[in-house]
């Protein structure tokens, strides 16, 4: 304790000093109640003049009467009905029992007894907490507290708050609740028999019963209005309307200088909004209200204090962000493609985690209110989504890359190539849905969303045609398996290994090694030869002999390339051809035909120079050689058979 005291105090000290120069600038109007802790316990009863009238407050006829005497009287009668005291005690001790909205009478008083119930229990948790000396709250009074946000959750459902975001709807109905509560305890309201319908929780049919109720009806002496709902979730069901919970705000703005006539003592939307933290201020409170007095002041619906915490929130995570910034700029990019990708999620997620603490610490402990709390959470809300979006394509990607790093899925196969695409895509989708989702919590309705997107996905449709193209073409050419990555192709006069299939082009990388990207649609519409999609290899060579081989020669040269055919286990059985198929110019030409059996080309051409080898060999040890392009010429000197004199040779 005596820690968290040094704490307290080293803190105090710091926003003194921070606050005799912002005392020096002119202070804003008063703080219309500054009641907290002990101070909290002092009530203001209304004013009176010399004649005993509250003066700017009408005097109640007969017919009208307070809200706290309302509720009063509301639990006088369910003392001799124990079925009606039963379903009282449960609307305000069972958290999910809804309020009782079947009419304009039963509406009224399920949000006038469960503000009742929820203002006691909360003043009693505030005032025992102040009373104790203890820093933090006990876990049974933050069990109450639980208790208490619960019931003025549940009064707002007598709301429609249709309109508002669902990313502040919590906090601006526990707002406008408390401002309306406020309203209620400055007016006068009709008796229950003068409001249409049966009391709370009532189930006896009598003939006021049967009578048919309005469509909506109206508090005498103001435009407050109760109207039944023709459709949605709550269809049949009693509320105030949007108008009127548009107007609440205002409303209690024009009211709040008059003096309270139900005598509760302290405006709690006063309280609620100038204090820190959830319903009950923490002790570190008592800082500010030890500092200077224009601490408290406010403008702009939030205290001098709030704006200076505000301010520091926001200089501290600025330099927090230059600071990280800056830091990452000087890291080493990692040369692994998985640490690249593992580190682009770290970003979003800083910015999520960031987004959500500022957002906690503007909300629950600095607790801003009004029409700024709706702007920051709309803000905040856009900001956490984007980034949940930006996160989530991330991850994917991540996934992917982990995954392509398993040793059954090889980078450079078709698998790993389609597995890339089918991720980005997902990862895309996935992204966009997530970002739509987030625009229907900050108050986009879904189907504008929708409409949004299909109108927006037509503009981009028209706009990114030719990149569509490439995309349908890349699934094209992964259907019809024309190519896939690896492959050794041929396309008009370029060819290529395939590195790459992406949505929009193909990469291919050059026997000079060289790369040349190609779109898709250009590709497909390409005559391609796929070499790697081989089953076999041919091997079709022509030889040619000299016209010196004699005929035993011949015969024996072309049974052991037949036999040396047969007995390589990479030529298959059939075809197998070894003929004397010409006499040409210069040589007998013998052809040799068969296919061989292997993986790739590597492999082929290993097969292929050993064959050949092979077949010199037998050429050679046969006592013959390969022709080369010759002529003869015969020059007759007086005798009838011509001899060679000279053999010339010629290029071809």
């Amino acid at each position: 304790m005596q820690i968290l005291n040094r704490r307290v105090r080293s803190v105090g000290s710091f926003l003194l000093m921070f606050t005799l120069i912002i005392g020096l600038v002119e202070v804003g109007p008063a703080l219309a109640q500054e009641s907290t802790g002990a101070a909290a316990k002092t009530e203001t009863a209304p004013q009176t003049g010399a004649d005993g009238k509250t003066p700017g407050v009408s005097e109640p006829d007969d017919e009208e009467t307070t809200s706290a005497e309302l509720v009063e009287d509301l639990f006088e009668n369910a003392k001799g009905n124990e079925d009606m005291r039963a379903r009282y005690e449960r609307l305000v001790n069972n958290p999910i029992a809804p309020p009782d909205t079947r009419s304009p009478r039963a509406t009224l008083e399920s949000f006038l007894v469960i503000m009742q119930t929820a203002t006691e229990k909360w003043l009693k948790v505030r005032d025992a907490y102040f009373d104790g000396n203890t820093f933090f709250m006990t876990p049974d009074q933050r069990k109450e507290l639980v208790l208490v946000e619960s019931l003025l959750e549940k009064a707002a459902q007598t709301f429609d708050l249709s309109a508002i975001p669902a990313a502040s709807r919590k906090r601006f109905s526990i707002e406008t609740v408390l401002q309306l509560q406020e309203i209620f305890d400055r007016i006068y309201l009709p008796l229950p028999d003068e409001i249409p319908g049966q009391a709370a929780g009532s189930f006896s049919l009598t003939s006021d019963a049967q009578t048919p109720l309005p469509n909506k009806w109206i508090i005498p002496g103001t435009s407050m209005t109760i109207q039944v709902q023709k459709d949605g979730p709550h269809e049949g069901e009693y509320l105030f309307t949007q108008g009127t919970v548009a107007e609440i705000a205002d409303s209690y703005e024009e009211i709040k200088t008059l003096p309270l006539i139900a005598d509760r003592g302290e405006d709690l939307y006063q309280y609620y909004i100038y204090t820190p933290g959830n319903l009950v201020a923490p002790r570190w409170y008592e800082i500010i209200l030890d500092g200077p007095h224009w601490l408290k002041r406010s403008f702009g619906n939030q205290a001098y204090w709030q704006w200076i915490s505000l301010f520091m929130t926001g200089v501290i995570f600025l330099s927090a962000f230059v600071a990280y910034s800056r830091w990452n700029a000087r890291r080493a990019v990692p040369l692994d493609p998985a640490r690249r990708q593992a580190r682009r999620i770290v970003p979003p997620l800083l910015l999520i985690i960031a987004a959500n603490v500022i957002q906690f610490l503007m909300e629950e402990q600095i607790n801003i209110s009004g029409d700024l709390l709706q702007a920051s959470t709309t803000a905040f809300s856009a900001v956490i989504w984007s980034a949940a979006a930006w996160f989530t394509y991330q991850f994917l990607q991540t996934i992917y890359v982990w995954t392509v790093r398993n040793p059954s899925v090889h980078n450079n196969t078709l698998d790993a190539s389609l597995l890339r695409t089918g991720f980005q895509v997902m990862s895309f989708i996935v992204a966009i849905v997530v970002l739509g989702y987030g625009a229907t919590r900050i108050g986009i309705p879904i189907y504008g969303v929708v409409a949004g997107l299909g109108v927006g996905g037509l503009a981009i449709a028209l706009a990114a045609q030719p990149t569509l193209e490439n995309f349908i073409s890349g699934l094209l050419l992964y259907a019809d398996r024309i190519v896939r990555v690896g492959d050794f192709f041929q396309f008009d006069d370029t060819s290529g290994t395939i590195e790459e299939i992406g949505i929009r082009s193909t990469r291919i990388r050059a026997l000079d090694r060289t790369l040349i990207i190609v779109a898709n649609a250009d590709l497909v519409k390409r005559k391609i030869t796929n070499f790697s999609r081989r089953d076999v290899f041919m091997f079709r060579h022509r030889i040619g002999l000299t016209y010196q081989t004699d005929a035993a020669a011949l015969n024996r040269i072309l049974t052991e390339i037949r036999d040396l055919l047969a007995s390589n286990e990479h030529v298959l059985e059939t075809p197998q051809r070894v003929r004397l198929i010409e006499y040409a110019d210069s040589a007998v030409i013998i052809e040799i035909y068969a296919n061989i059996s292997a993986a790739d080309m590597n492999v082929f051409l290993e097969v292929q120079e050993g064959l050949l080898l092979s077949i010199r060999e037998i050429v050679e040890r046969s006592g013959s050689s390969f022709a080369y392009p010759s002529s003869t010429i015969y020059l007759e000197h007086g005798r009838t058979e011509p001899q060679p004199q000279a053999r010339v040779q010629t290029d071809e």
